[in-house]
């Protein structure tokens, strides 16, 4: 495989969106759209989860990108407290979308903040069949507006996230779990931090099963 990933800059609610971008040879093949943590916090698209995961994706034959929200690194604008990441995230998808009109399905997937805005993203938006959220926070932001997710996916977690209690994510399983129609698979990983510190290997074999067992049905 071509592993040639490109550098490119997608027309956004704020002025451009810087976004690194691969394209599968397959015209059919799935489309994923990545989002990255916090910017305030020194998120960016290179964060080393959100690289993992942008690979795993490739390694799957994705159609897959991933952006630098307002503000960070060379996108235009400024943080806008989520408002503002969602419509980037949109106008991302947009342009993906737009790229590989005959897509066999279409995933969103963030870490910590980012996924938070991937959930969002998925409410508003009903060609997103799939969805992986790594290291969510209920515990800072209100997940209610799953009511109710409209898809199944992936949540993984480090079972010693030091910034989130387990107990939130259970309650959050508790609440998806009760949904009728669709899966929400939650995996913990023993001895993993928010961050997956040195344990990134692990984080990318769960990821890579789960696509590979979801894509295998299309």
């Amino acid at each position: 495989m071509d592993n040639k990933i490109l550098e490119i800059f997608i027309p956004g609610p704020a002025g451009r969106l810087e976004a690194k971008y691969y394209k599968s040879k397959k015209n059919t093949s799935p489309i994923a759209l990545v989002l990255q943590p916090h910017p305030q916090y020194g998120g960016t698209m290179n964060n080393k989860v959100v690289v993992e995961t942008f690979n795993t994706f490739l390694e799957n034959d994705f159609s897959v990108c991933r952006v630098n929200f307002r503000g960070v690194g060379k996108s235009d604008g400024e943080f806008d407290n989520g408002q503002g990441e969602l419509a980037d995230a949109a106008a991302a998808l947009d342009w993906l979308e737009r790229e590989n009109f005959d897509n066999s399905q279409c995933w969103v997937s963030g870490f910590s903040f980012g996924s938070l805005i991937a959930m969002q993203l998925l409410m508003r938006r009903p060609e997103i069949n799939r969805f992986v959220a790594i290291s969510p926070q209920p515990n800072v932001y209100d997940f209610s507006f799953l009511s109710p997710c409209p898809t199944s996916g992936l949540v993984i977690f480090g079972k010693k996230d030091e910034l989130v209690p387990t107990e939130y994510i259970l309650e959050l399983d508790k609440r998806l779990s009760a949904q009728k129609g669709i899966k929400v698979d939650f995996q913990g990983l023993a001895e993993t931090n928010h961050f997956f510190t040195s344990k990134e290997d692990l984080l990318v074999k769960n990821l890579d099963k789960y696509i590979k067992k979801e894509t295998a049905l299309y």
